[in-house]
């Protein structure tokens, strides 16, 4: 089958929804459970750098810094940290950490988008239920 051939028949069946019917709804289109999320910590004067950049650095840093960081997704700065990549949405919603994408990804809430992802973990660890609570207080402080 020639690739005009193969385009034509991938854009008949996806004007007729087989396409999408057939590929897994992605996952991070599902509600997390936000109950199994570790409650935010006590801690006050939380701020990102003196903070939050010792939490990421290990975890986060190796994919989501330089010139081309993972999902356009840089975790380099505080206003970086907060302004997501790809999706277009924030990935820090100051005030909010329960709705807040980085939480719902480093708690492991999304299927799919585990942050760090399951399969380098040996590498770089997952964040732990006092560091979450941490990034959560900092959210819910205002992310400043």
């Amino acid at each position: 089958m020639t690739i005009q051939k193969l385009s034509a028949s991938l854009a008949s069946l996806a004007l007729g929804g087989l396409l999408t019917a057939a590929l897994p709804a992605h996952a991070a289109d599902k509600a997390p459970d936000i109950s199994k999320l570790p409650p935010p910590a006590t801690k006050t004067g939380i701020t990102f750098d003196e903070h939050i950049k010792k939490i990421i650095e290990p975890s986060c840093l190796k994919c989501h810094s330089g010139n081309r960081p993972k999902g356009r997704y840089a975790v380099t700065t505080r206003e970086a940290f907060v302004k997501g990549g790809d999706s277009g949405k924030p990935a820090i919603i100051p005030g909010k950490s329960a709705e807040s994408p980085v939480i719902h990804f480093a708690a492991d809430l999304v299927l799919d988008m585990e942050m760090p992802p399951v399969d380098m973990r040996q590498d770089f660890p997952a964040l732990t239920k006092d560091q979450i609570a941490t990034l959560r207080a900092w959210i819910d402080q205002g992310a400043k």
